[in-house]
């Protein structure tokens, strides 16, 4: 099991398929821009009221990248 808790952790991953890429393929780049931004969101919000905000500054800063990669991506 690997110990990445931030940007690819294992349980993001089921059957060698992340989640973004369902929703992407579903949705459409619009929905899973949405997503990324209300995870973003989530963890910016509650980071305070973590043990480890740390990690949740860095999970929201994860999304943020998501977005930036989906906006310039055609």
């Amino acid at each position: 099991m690997s110990k990445e808790r931030v940007n690819h952790p294992d349980h993001y991953n089921q059957g060698g398929i992340e989640c973004f890429d369902v929703i992407e393929q579903f949705f459409g780049k619009d929905a899973l821009i949405g997503f990324c931004k209300g995870n973003a969101l989530k963890y910016l919000m509650r980071h305070q009221l973590k043990d480890n905000q740390i990690e949740d500054l860095k999970k929201a800063r994860f999304y943020i990248d998501k977005i930036l990669e989906l906006c310039d991506a055609p």
